[in-house]
């Protein structure tokens, strides 16, 4: 009995944190240390951009200034990848700074789906590379060419090469921990640069052998890689923008829930994300006698829950529905469906 009591006593202490707490702030199921996280998200991935601007800025203008020496065709292209994979920080800056604007009547979610536009634009920007890439070595293919200064070539593909893979990897680091997966296929497209630079290493080395079909032939290769990298970030930008989430966050989420005092089953859950940040909206299964007032207080108490348990997660919005009776119909359903019954 004292055991209730002491259990009743602290639910009833709970209970009441818990109303003055949504009396003192708004009941907009956000936690303000969420979206501190969220924003420090947005500023990190400001900052992987400009560094990654950086580099790559400092990587084409050498390379630019060995094609101006060297006349070599190949490294020229190597040189507009590199710039062209410098300028994709412009479309993602664009959107982490919308994702920073606070949501209005109209974007009632805000602006965080951008990211998912930049990310579309990289995607065809990654299309476009390896387009140009497999017509550059058809060409040469077609037209071999001797190249000049094999050395300063080489050394020159050997910092693209070294320029993207350092940017790839900070991109997609920094993408992956942010969720962000815009700033992921950029990180991705920057490594089919480094690519087109070793292709041009490869294709030096076999000129200065004497075989001038190596450069075009290597740089066929480079370009099936290419599309292989094309398919993999296409297929995580366009799985973003249809709303697709790791089945591992929903096992998480309904996990977090089930183990809650209060909630007998789990309903609807969904997740999806608006740029890097998540959002869930689920219904939660609770006793049939319950008054409004305990209902509500499980609704918060699974909107903490789930605050907690998912990783990224900014907002939840739980919908408490009563556990149907012995015989009864079951209220979920509209009134409809239980005349026609």
């Amino acid at each position: 009995m004292s055991d209730h009591r002491h259990e009743h006593s602290h639910s009833r202490r709970h209970g009441l944190r818990h109303r003055l707490a949504h009396l003192l702030t708004p009941h907009s199921h956000q936690t303000a240390d969420k979206v501190d996280s969220a924003l420090e998200s947005s500023a990190r991935g400001m900052r992987a951009l400009w560094v990654s601007l950086a580099v790559l800025g400092v990587t084409a203008l050498a390379q630019a200034v060995v094609v101006a020496v060297s006349g070599s065709v190949a490294l020229l292209g190597d040189t507009v990848h590199n710039a062209a994979d410098a300028l994709t920080a412009v479309p993602l800056g664009i959107a982490f700074v919308l994702g920073r604007r606070a949501a209005t009547r109209r974007f009632t979610y805000g602006y965080g789906r951008a990211e998912d536009l930049a990310g579309l634009v990289i995607v065809l920007t990654i299309a476009a590379s390896a387009a140009f890439a497999g017509w550059a070595a058809i060409d040469r293919l077609l037209d071999p060419r001797p190249v000049a200064h094999v050395p300063a070539v080489a050394v020159a593909a050997l910092v693209g090469f070294a320029g993207n893979e350092w940017v790839a990897r900070y991109r997609i680091r920094v993408g992956r921990a942010i969720g962000s997966a815009a700033l992921v296929a950029d990180g991705l497209h920057a490594r089919t640069d480094g690519f087109t630079s070793l292709a041009v290493l490869l294709g030096a080395g076999g000129s200065a052998l004497g075989w001038q079909l190596a450069d075009p032939i290597v740089g066929l290769a480079i370009t099936a890689a290419i599309v292989l990298v094309l398919r993999d970030a296409a297929r995580e930008v366009f799985r973003r923008v249809l709303d697709a989430v790791d089945p591992a966050l929903v096992d998480r989420a309904e996990r977090a829930l089930t183990e809650l005092p209060g909630v007998r089953g789990v309903g609807e859950l969904r997740l999806r994300w608006i740029g890097h940040r998540l959002r869930a909206e689920v219904a939660v299964v609770v006793d049939g006698e319950a008054t409004v007032r305990e209902a509500h207080r499980i609704a918060v108490d699974a909107e903490h829950a789930l605050l907690h348990a998912v990783p990224r997660l900014t907002a939840a919005l739980v919908h408490a529905d009563p556990e149907a009776s012995p015989g009864e119909a079951d209220p979920h359903l509209p009134l409809a469906h239980h005349a026609a019954a």
